[in-house]
């Protein structure tokens, strides 16, 4: 579904960015691997290369422009092209009410899951259109994105953001062959989702009380529906905001 594309993936070094880059790089894809943690991505490069794959580890912080402009710059000079991305870092807290949210945990929550799509947007689309066209960038949001779903107010706003980047992106270059969507995600094991349970084990119910198929999904899950928007398969989709939730928003 991939082969001959350079994908560059972040948030790569667990969870849904993990699975994406073993999925991605089995369907033929060479991955680039971002985030912060450079040790388990150079576990997870040569998983993949044991496995047959391509893939190269640029570490970096997406809240640090010039990380991800690095990245870019190397998915370019590696693979000779960025065809395209998968913006999946984030990060999140079990909160507290808005009135008792600390700024700098507000700060934190828009500085990833916000300024850190913009950066790769920015960068990403850079390198499509010196290309020449023809990419493709999926953005992970989440059913937060689309209503109030009881977790912390600045997650909820981060993640509503996240799809007004998308939609604006490619409503911008749609004509210039640059395909945008975002995925709306539901409740999925991650590994920050592991630890929210661990802290605040009465919030168990409440991932999964609205979704249709009433559990948690897997990252491999999440990873598929990435896998195919990044493909040619996918088209004629842009500026969508797609649910891969179990059926949580569809109530």
């Amino acid at each position: 579904m991939l082969d001959g594309r350079t994908i560059m993936i972040t948030g790569s070094s667990s969870g849904i960015g993990a699975a994406a880059a073993r999925l991605f790089a089995a369907e033929g894809a060479a991955v680039v691997l971002m985030a912060r943690r450079a040790d388990r991505l150079a576990r997870l490069a040569e998983e993949i290369a044991e496995a047959g794959g391509r893939a190269t580890v640029a570490a970096g912080d997406v809240t640090e422009p010039r990380d991800v402009e690095r990245a870019v710059a190397l998915a370019v000079q590696t693979y000779g092209r960025l065809d395209g991305a998968f913006n999946n870092a984030g990060w999140a807290t079990a909160g507290t009410p808005l009135h008792e949210t600390d700024d700098a945990v507000f700060g934190q929550v828009i500085d990833v899951n916000v300024r850190g799509v913009w950066n790769c947007l920015k960068y990403q689309i850079r390198a499509m259109l010196a290309a020449g066209g023809d990419g493709s960038i999926v953005n992970t949001a989440s059913v937060a994105g689309v209503m109030a779903t009881g977790t912390t107010a600045s997650y909820i706003a981060a993640k509503h953001a996240v799809i007004g980047l998308t939609r604006a992106a490619a409503d911008e270059y749609g004509q210039r062959g640059i395909r945008v969507n975002a995925l709306v995600v539901g409740s999925t094991r991650t590994e920050l989702m592991e630890e929210v349970l661990e802290e605040t084990p009465e919030l168990a119910d409440s991932f999964t009380s609205r979704s249709m198929q009433k559990r948690i999904a897997e990252p491999i899950e999440i990873a598929q529906a990435a896998a195919w928007l990044c493909s040619a398969r996918s088209s004629f989709v842009t500026g969508v905001a797609m649910p891969v939730d179990g059926g949580w928003t569809a109530r």
